[in-house]
């Protein structure tokens, strides 16, 4: 079976240039942040993210000039940490395609990867400006009168996850809410997972502690603190002065001078 533990460097020579990437977590919780940054700090370009609710891992490679297209319900930091700066400052600019989502209507695209079929039907979008904006079709009920949305199938090239422990074989346990992370590794054509640790743990004795199946994971990479600045359940909290420097940085030789100040290994 070929090895599936990487190295960070070896993670990032995985993703290419012009990828669709899902980014699992939400907002600044349990996102692959770490990851995201080296990506940037590669010079990755031309990435299509797909993301339900995004914050630092997508601000962070706008930042970095990384980023064609965003595929999203929504992106910012909320709270006292206010706006994505830098992904608004990309679109305003032209330079980044704001592809609008919902939440609802992103799972229900990942769910059509999943199944197989071109697009997944969705109700409760009537009224909504969204429809007009993505020019979301209508399909008949074959079995009735009623009419719904039809939501394309949206299938990454690699799921990009992170959680807190996983095997050499990729199975992976996910301590707190999993968010959309499940659905996001079964559409995803190859899953990469950053991990606080990678253990010995037999997980087959209690099939139930493993959130995301090996099956799925072409690669792992250990990366202790590998959400900061955010947040990591049962692990670390966020880091609240490092995202407003962040947020403060005018360019992105100032980004690269905060990452190394902080010493991240990225």
């Amino acid at each position: 079976m070929e090895e599936k533990i990487k190295s960070l460097e070896e993670a990032v020579d995985l993703i290419q240039d012009y990828s669709i990437l899902a980014l699992g977590g939400n907002l600044i919780h349990r996102s692959p942040a770490v990851l995201a940054m080296a990506l940037g700090l590669a010079g990755k370009k031309g990435l299509h993210l797909i993301k339900t609710a995004g914050a630092f891992d997508v601000d962070f490679l706008c930042a970095m000039g990384s980023v064609r297209a965003v595929e999203a319900g929504y992106i910012g930091y909320e709270n006292e940490f206010g706006l994505a700066d830098f992904y608004r400052k990309g679109v305003e600019e032209g330079r980044i395609e704001a592809l609008e989502q919902a939440c609802y209507t992103v799972i229900a695209g990942l769910r059509a990867a999943i199944a197989g079929v071109t697009f997944m039907p969705v109700v409760g979008l009537e009224g909504s400006d969204l429809v007009k904006a993505r020019g979301f079709k209508k399909v008949k009920d074959p079995y009735g009168e009623r009419e719904f949305y039809a939501i394309q199938a949206i299938t990454p090239d690699w799921t990009i996850l992170h959680v807190q422990k996983a095997d050499r074989e990729g199975n992976c346990v996910i301590n707190g809410p999993y968010y959309e992370d499940p659905i996001m590794a079964r559409a995803g054509k190859k899953v990469l997972v950053t991990a606080e640790e990678i253990v010995e743990e037999d997980f087959s004795d209690n099939p139930a502690l493993t959130s995301i199946p090996g099956f799925l994971v072409d690669a792992v990479v250990e990366i202790p603190r590998g959400a900061f600045p955010g947040t990591c359940a049962f692990y670390y909290g966020e880091d609240g002065d490092f995202i407003k420097k962040f947020k403060a940085c005018r360019s992105s030789e100032d980004i690269r001078k905060l990452v190394q100040e902080r010493e991240i290994s990225v």
